[in-house]
């Protein structure tokens, strides 16, 4: 798509139109009434109509693995419907996608399928796409299955707690992944130019972005990730990759992606049964032999 405003404009006009916070530059919002996009601090008809090609289009749900690090939760259920101070971890995201009007969804889903089907009775609108080989590659087979409705979309990992669900806009400018600026992170990363457009994915870094498992594919880009997906599985290694190293390693040069920056208390990331207990302490009291005895395997 042949962008008719700029990155700024954009920003300044979405955050408008979904009444969120915005530092809109005087001359920014000059250009914006200049063009009868805005007026009076309000978006008009014609800035309605020249943010609707930015509209997302639907979501997918990221939800066949095991969760390994979860036992011995995840034993008898899948880590996304685990429960976290009553609700399951991925209602979170749920909700604030049909917040920002996006009831097209996805859920990827493999280990004990059939328990997401309790999903339905909340969420009415949920499409399942069956990932087949989710105990034999990564998350990238996720992405893969999913091929034919990646285009104009969210990919969300279905084991975060959202915290802030305005970070789910219904507008979206290009691909992009959320970030948190970090002075050191010992996780996945990203190194960013001064546009913060991602140059370098890491584990572990200085001076990066921590990554969170939120992204938007425009129409260009989902409509090739899937397929890049199925072509790198096919490389000596393949299933073994992330989703996420197939635009930002494996074919970086065919993506210009950026960080959307936000703050850690935006977004919980539920890895291991530590971190579980950690945030919902009613867990403190299972038992860890089982999980133990997994590892020891």
């Amino acid at each position: 798509m042949e962008s008719s405003l700029t990155r700024a404009e954009f920003d300044v006009l979405a955050a408008l139109a979904e009444g969120l916070p915005h530092a809109a530059g005087g001359e920014v919002l000059a250009r914006l009434e200049d063009r009868s996009l805005v007026s009076t601090g309000a978006v008009t008809d014609a800035g309605l109509e020249a943010l609707e090609p930015y509209r997302v289009a639907r979501a997918v749900v990221t939800a066949a693995g095991f969760g390994k690090r979860m036992v011995p939760v995840t034993l008898e259920k899948p880590k996304p419907l685990v429960r976290v101070n009553g609700r399951r971890i991925v209602d979170s995201v749920l909700d604030a996608l049909l917040a920002a009007g996006i009831d097209e969804i996805y859920l990827v889903r493999g280990y004990l399928a059939e328990q997401f089907d309790e999903l339905l009775k909340d969420y009415p609108t949920i499409r399942f796409i069956e990932n087949p080989l989710y105990d034999e590659a990564n998350n990238i087979s996720s992405i893969a299955a999913a091929r034919d409705v990646l285009a104009n979309a969210y990919v969300c990992e279905a084991d975060l707690v959202l915290r802030n669900a305005s970070l789910i806009t219904k507008y979206q400018y290009g691909s992009n992944y959320l970030g948190v600026p970090v002075a050191h992170t010992d996780d996945w990363c990203f190194l960013t130019d001064d546009d913060l457009f991602i140059t370098d994915l890491l584990v572990g870094g200085d001076d990066c972005h921590h990554m969170y498992g939120i992204s938007y594919w425009t129409e260009r880009d989902g409509g090739r990730l899937g397929h890049d997906a199925a072509k790198l599985m096919e490389t000596p290694g393949g299933r073994d990759r992330y989703l996420d190293e197939i635009a930002l390693r494996a074919y970086k040069d065919d993506y210009r992606v950026y960080v959307r920056e936000c703050s850690m208390d935006d977004v919980a990331e539920i890895d291991t049964f530590e971190e579980l207990v950690q945030i919902d302490p009613s867990y403190a009291s299972w038992t860890t032999a089982p999980r133990i005895a997994m590892e020891a395997e």
